[in-house]
Protein backbone atom coordinates (compact mmCIF):
# COMPACT_ATOMS: atom_id res chain seq x y z
CA UNK A 1 0.00 0.00 0.00
CA UNK A 2 1.34 3.13 -1.17
CA UNK A 3 1.32 6.27 1.74
CA UNK A 4 1.90 9.62 0.74
CA UNK A 5 2.22 12.82 2.80
CA UNK A 6 -0.73 14.89 3.25
CA UNK A 7 -0.21 18.07 1.10
CA UNK A 8 -2.81 19.76 3.21
CA UNK A 9 -1.98 19.01 6.63
CA UNK A 10 1.48 19.77 5.50
CA UNK A 11 0.70 23.19 4.57
CA UNK A 12 -0.77 23.97 7.94
CA UNK A 13 2.36 22.97 9.93
CA UNK A 14 4.57 25.18 7.75
CA UNK A 15 1.88 28.30 7.97
CA UNK A 16 2.27 27.04 11.85
CA UNK A 17 5.98 27.43 12.02
CA UNK A 18 6.04 30.74 10.25
CA UNK A 19 3.22 31.82 13.25
CA UNK A 20 4.27 30.59 16.02
CA UNK A 21 7.89 29.93 16.11
CA UNK A 22 10.58 32.70 17.21
CA UNK A 23 12.59 31.27 14.77
CA UNK A 24 10.83 29.65 11.51
CA UNK A 25 13.75 29.55 9.50
CA UNK A 26 15.71 26.97 11.94
CA UNK A 27 12.67 24.76 12.47
CA UNK A 28 13.09 21.00 10.48
CA UNK A 29 9.97 18.97 10.47
CA UNK A 30 11.05 15.17 11.17
CA UNK A 31 8.17 12.95 9.48
CA UNK A 32 7.70 9.55 12.01
CA UNK A 33 7.80 7.07 9.48
CA UNK A 34 7.25 3.78 12.22
CA UNK A 35 4.65 1.27 10.81
CA UNK A 36 4.50 2.46 7.60
CA UNK A 37 6.33 1.00 4.28
CA UNK A 38 9.88 2.76 3.27
CA UNK A 39 6.95 4.48 0.64
CA UNK A 40 6.15 6.96 3.09
CA UNK A 41 10.17 7.99 3.45
CA UNK A 42 10.10 8.59 -0.36
CA UNK A 43 7.10 10.85 -0.08
CA UNK A 44 8.47 12.89 2.63
CA UNK A 45 11.57 13.51 0.81
CA UNK A 46 9.86 14.38 -2.74
CA UNK A 47 8.32 17.32 -0.79
CA UNK A 48 11.32 18.22 0.89
CA UNK A 49 11.06 16.78 4.01
CA UNK A 50 14.74 15.42 4.67
CA UNK A 51 15.10 14.18 8.00
CA UNK A 52 13.38 11.16 8.56
CA UNK A 53 12.24 9.49 12.50
CA UNK A 54 12.32 6.23 13.20
CA UNK A 55 10.98 4.32 16.23
CA UNK A 56 12.66 0.96 15.73
CA UNK A 57 16.07 -0.10 14.60
CA UNK A 58 15.24 -3.29 12.93
CA UNK A 59 12.38 -1.65 10.68
CA UNK A 60 15.07 1.24 9.83
CA UNK A 61 17.22 -1.17 8.85
CA UNK A 62 14.86 -3.18 6.50
CA UNK A 63 13.30 -0.49 5.04
CA UNK A 64 16.77 1.14 4.08
CA UNK A 65 18.05 -1.36 1.83
CA UNK A 66 15.02 0.33 -0.62
CA UNK A 67 16.36 4.10 -0.06
CA UNK A 68 20.12 3.51 -1.30
CA UNK A 69 19.44 6.67 -3.67
CA UNK A 70 17.73 9.13 -1.51
CA UNK A 71 19.52 11.26 0.40
CA UNK A 72 18.29 12.13 3.69
CA UNK A 73 18.93 12.06 7.43
CA UNK A 74 17.83 9.56 9.60
CA UNK A 75 17.21 10.06 13.05
CA UNK A 76 16.45 7.34 15.74
CA UNK A 77 13.89 8.62 18.24
CA UNK A 78 12.51 5.80 19.82
CA UNK A 79 14.08 3.48 22.70
CA UNK A 80 17.08 2.23 21.99
CA UNK A 81 17.82 -1.23 23.55
CA UNK A 82 21.91 -1.40 24.50
CA UNK A 83 22.43 -5.19 22.47
CA UNK A 84 20.96 -2.85 19.38
CA UNK A 85 23.77 -0.14 19.93
CA UNK A 86 26.25 -1.32 17.12
CA UNK A 87 23.48 -1.38 14.62
CA UNK A 88 22.12 1.54 15.32
CA UNK A 89 25.14 3.45 14.83
CA UNK A 90 26.03 1.94 11.44
CA UNK A 91 22.45 2.99 10.34
CA UNK A 92 21.63 6.12 12.31
CA UNK A 93 23.23 9.94 11.53
CA UNK A 94 21.31 11.11 14.83
CA UNK A 95 20.35 9.19 17.95
CA UNK A 96 18.02 10.92 19.45
CA UNK A 97 17.42 9.16 22.29
CA UNK A 98 20.10 8.63 24.75
CA UNK A 99 18.15 8.10 28.08
CA UNK A 100 21.20 7.03 30.41
CA UNK A 101 24.96 7.01 30.97
CA UNK A 102 24.90 3.39 30.20
CA UNK A 103 23.92 3.64 26.67
CA UNK A 104 25.95 6.42 26.21
CA UNK A 105 29.22 4.70 27.43
CA UNK A 106 28.06 1.56 25.15
CA UNK A 107 27.80 3.98 22.21
CA UNK A 108 31.45 5.46 22.97
CA UNK A 109 32.94 2.48 22.99
CA UNK A 110 31.91 1.51 19.23
CA UNK A 111 34.37 1.84 16.63
CA UNK A 112 33.50 4.61 15.07
CA UNK A 113 35.10 6.64 12.02
CA UNK A 114 33.26 9.68 13.42
CA UNK A 115 31.60 11.36 16.54
CA UNK A 116 27.97 10.00 16.90
CA UNK A 117 25.63 13.01 17.00
CA UNK A 118 22.91 12.24 19.73
CA UNK A 119 20.72 14.05 21.62
CA UNK A 120 19.93 14.02 25.31
CA UNK A 121 16.29 12.73 26.24
CA UNK A 122 14.87 14.52 29.44
CA UNK A 123 11.94 12.91 30.99
CA UNK A 124 10.71 16.43 32.06
CA UNK A 125 7.04 15.38 33.07
CA UNK A 126 8.84 12.85 35.50
CA UNK A 127 6.71 9.98 33.77
CA UNK A 128 7.02 6.59 34.47
CA UNK A 129 6.39 5.73 31.24
CA UNK A 130 9.04 7.41 29.39
CA UNK A 131 12.30 7.17 28.98
CA UNK A 132 15.08 9.81 29.69
CA UNK A 133 17.53 11.75 32.63
CA UNK A 134 15.33 12.85 35.06
CA UNK A 135 15.91 16.84 35.06
CA UNK A 136 17.26 17.20 39.02
CA UNK A 137 20.96 15.91 38.42
CA UNK A 138 20.34 16.36 34.05
CA UNK A 139 23.49 18.99 34.13
CA UNK A 140 26.09 16.28 35.80
CA UNK A 141 24.90 13.27 33.10
CA UNK A 142 25.64 15.77 30.41
CA UNK A 143 28.69 16.68 31.68
CA UNK A 144 29.56 13.06 31.91
CA UNK A 145 28.77 12.90 28.00
CA UNK A 146 30.34 15.67 26.65
CA UNK A 147 33.52 14.43 27.62
CA UNK A 148 33.16 11.28 25.53
CA UNK A 149 35.43 11.43 22.76
CA UNK A 150 33.18 9.20 20.35
CA UNK A 151 30.18 11.62 21.24
CA UNK A 152 28.94 14.54 19.68
CA UNK A 153 25.93 16.36 21.81
CA UNK A 154 23.76 18.04 19.26
CA UNK A 155 20.83 18.51 20.80
CA UNK A 156 18.14 18.04 23.75
CA UNK A 157 14.67 15.04 23.09
CA UNK A 158 12.08 15.50 25.71
CA UNK A 159 8.58 13.37 24.85
CA UNK A 160 6.00 14.76 27.44
CA UNK A 161 2.79 12.84 29.56
CA UNK A 162 -0.55 13.13 27.38
CA UNK A 163 -1.97 16.38 29.47
CA UNK A 164 -5.01 18.15 28.62
CA UNK A 165 -4.03 21.71 30.13
CA UNK A 166 -2.25 23.61 27.29
CA UNK A 167 -0.50 25.31 30.04
CA UNK A 168 0.90 22.31 31.46
CA UNK A 169 2.07 21.32 27.92
CA UNK A 170 3.26 24.83 27.28
CA UNK A 171 5.34 24.57 30.87
CA UNK A 172 7.05 21.39 30.25
CA UNK A 173 8.20 22.63 27.18
CA UNK A 174 9.65 25.80 28.21
CA UNK A 175 11.70 23.85 30.91
CA UNK A 176 13.20 22.01 28.32
CA UNK A 177 14.08 24.75 26.46
CA UNK A 178 16.03 26.46 29.67
CA UNK A 179 17.87 23.11 30.12
CA UNK A 180 18.62 23.53 26.04
CA UNK A 181 19.62 27.15 26.39
CA UNK A 182 21.87 26.26 29.77
CA UNK A 183 23.90 23.22 28.15
CA UNK A 184 24.82 25.72 25.10
CA UNK A 185 25.92 28.15 27.09
CA UNK A 186 27.43 26.84 29.85
CA UNK A 187 28.53 22.90 28.92
CA UNK A 188 28.23 22.02 25.13
CA UNK A 189 27.99 24.76 22.30
CA UNK A 190 27.79 21.90 19.84
CA UNK A 191 24.15 21.54 21.05
CA UNK A 192 22.34 23.20 18.62
CA UNK A 193 18.86 21.69 18.67
CA UNK A 194 16.04 20.87 20.54
CA UNK A 195 13.83 18.44 19.50
CA UNK A 196 10.17 18.33 21.07
CA UNK A 197 6.42 18.28 20.18
CA UNK A 198 4.11 15.75 17.86
CA UNK A 199 1.24 15.86 16.12
CA UNK A 200 -0.99 16.91 18.51
CA UNK A 201 1.05 19.08 20.71
CA UNK A 202 3.37 20.59 18.26
CA UNK A 203 2.12 24.17 17.79
CA UNK A 204 3.23 24.72 21.69
CA UNK A 205 6.66 23.36 21.19
CA UNK A 206 7.13 25.77 18.56
CA UNK A 207 6.44 28.26 20.67
CA UNK A 208 8.78 27.37 23.35
CA UNK A 209 11.72 27.46 20.59
CA UNK A 210 11.56 23.71 18.78
CA UNK A 211 14.11 23.16 16.15
CA UNK A 212 12.90 20.04 15.56
CA UNK A 213 9.00 18.59 15.61
CA UNK A 214 8.48 14.54 15.02
CA UNK A 215 5.27 14.36 13.36
CA UNK A 216 3.27 11.56 11.64
CA UNK A 217 -0.22 10.89 11.91
CA UNK A 218 -0.76 14.64 10.90
CA UNK A 219 1.57 13.75 7.86
CA UNK A 220 0.38 9.99 6.99
CA UNK A 221 -2.84 9.77 9.09
CA UNK A 222 -3.49 7.19 11.79
CA UNK A 223 -1.64 4.03 11.58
Amino acid sequence: MSIHVSDTNLNTIFQNIQKHSPHPSKVKIIAVTKGFNYQAIISAISKNILCIGENKVQEFFNKQTKLQTHKFESHLIGHLQSNKTKKATDLFNVIQTVDSIKLADKINNQNLSTAQRIYVQINIGNDPNKFGFQPTDIYQKIEKIELMENIKIEGIMTIIPQLQNTQDIENLFAKTRKIFEKTQKKISPTCQYLSMGMSGDYIYALKQGATHIRIGTLLYGTR
